[in-house]
């Protein structure tokens, strides 16, 4: 596959708004709508909690764009119904899915499964465009450099997720809290024969990238509903515990936001301080504690990967600094022998961009590198 040919190709097929046919690969990508149920109460309360952000003066709970949203599902042409199905995790601050197209079909057409691209709350199509507007985002920029001083990589792209994690950094464990949630009602309609595409207790597996890794490794620590007991999950540039994480990046997040976040997490969240009532110390928070340091909850952590080692993958990349594999071999602990791999690339690459697709780039030793990875990750999904 020539990666940026296709890439581009895909990108100009793709649309939320109607199904597509893929007629050389015999695919199509088909939109499903989605609506929380499970947990959007609970979720509710905890939004209603949080500050909102000066740029964008609407609670959390009233952007309707992140209950009520589609997520696509790449699956063989003319297929009725499966028996197995791979959900595909994206990173942090993402609000196009261009990079995975390529990713979803390569695994379709290799492993013959169905695979479900679903956005994590208040990214990609469920959040307001507006966000991710160059013209109207630039002038939050403007503004955020007045308000911080010395302040680094604040750009259009980041300034969103930057200005409302650096308003209240509850945020990101409120929006992974629903993400779990959001994940365990796709995952629970599946199982139940609901969805038209799946049959009754189709096996799920998982393909995750960056944050979504990170999502991944929660949601099967807590395990709710006992659903993801089976279930593979395949890591890539992700499955770092958070205390080694690095988001301070153009595209990712600001250095103030991220640092604040950081600090938060890793004293103020697990000390449980300055948290509100609303927010429940329960199953889905200790595996969420689980993630965050590599002395908290160590025992529980690594006993979970120790036994699950032979369901879950990890590739990491030498120069990844955004999710090191360091920090994924602290995650992992004494199971990383057997999870994780690192590997690196003969060109410039970035966690953000592993495969590039402009600049001076070898296309060739890039598509050997796509095929490598995903090759390793469709022959274990």
């Amino acid at each position: 596959m020539e990666v940026s040919t296709r890439t581009h190709y895909l990108n100009q097929l793709f649309s939320y708004e109607r199904k597509t046919e893929i007629a050389d690969s015999k695919l199509e990508i088909i939109p499903f709508r989605f609506v929380q149920t499970i947990g959007a109460l609970e979720i509710e309360s905890f939004q209603e909690e949080l500050s909102e952000a000066d740029f964008f003066p609407v609670s959390d709970n009233l952007i309707l764009e992140n209950k009520s949203f589609t997520y696509m599902v790449f699956n063989p042409l003319g297929r009725v119904k499966s028996d197995q199905a791979i959900i595909l995790l994206h990173g942090l601050n993402e609000r196009t899915w261009e990079k995975y197209l390529t990713w979803a079909e390569y695994l379709v057409i290799t492993t013959g499964k169905p695979v479900i691209l679903f956005p994590i709350a208040f990214h990609m199509n469920r959040s307001p465009r507006s966000w991710s507007d160059p013209r109207e985002a630039s002038s939050w920029v403007i503004q955020r450099k007045l308000e911080v001083l010395d302040l680094c990589n604040s750009t259009f792209a980041n300034v969103a997720l930057s200005c409302r994690i650096s308003k209240n950094p509850l945020r990101f464990y409120a929006s992974g809290r629903e993400s779990v949630y959001n994940l365990w009602q796709l995952v629970h309609d599946i199982k139940s024969g609901v969805h038209p595409l799946f049959k009754e207790d189709t096996s799920i597996n998982l393909f995750a990238y960056s944050i979504g890794a990170f999502l991944s490794q929660v949601l099967l620590l807590a395990n709710p509903g006992n659903l993801f007991t089976d279930s593979r999950l395949f890591m890539f540039c992700g499955g770092s515990i958070f205390s080694e994480m690095d988001g301070r990046a153009r595209d990712i997040m600001d250095k103030e936001a991220f640092e604040r976040m950081e600090y938060y997490f890793t004293h103020s969240f697990i000390e449980r301080t300055s948290i509100p009532e609303t927010f429940k110390n329960d199953f889905l928070e200790h595996a969420f504690k689980a993630m965050i340091r590599p002395d908290i909850l160590k025992l529980f952590r690594e006993n979970f990967f120790e036994k699950a080692s032979d369901r879950i993958r990890a590739v990491s990349l030498k120069q990844d600094t955004v999710i090191p594999t360091t920090g994924v071999s602290l995650a992992l602990g004494r199971a990383a022998c057997k999870i994780l791999k690192e590997i690196d690339f003969p060109f410039s690459y970035s966690h953000q961009v592993p495969f590039p697709m402009r600049g001076k780039v070898n296309p060739v030793e890039v598509n050997q590198a796509f095929a490598s990875v995903f090759n390793q990750a469709a022959s274990f999904l």
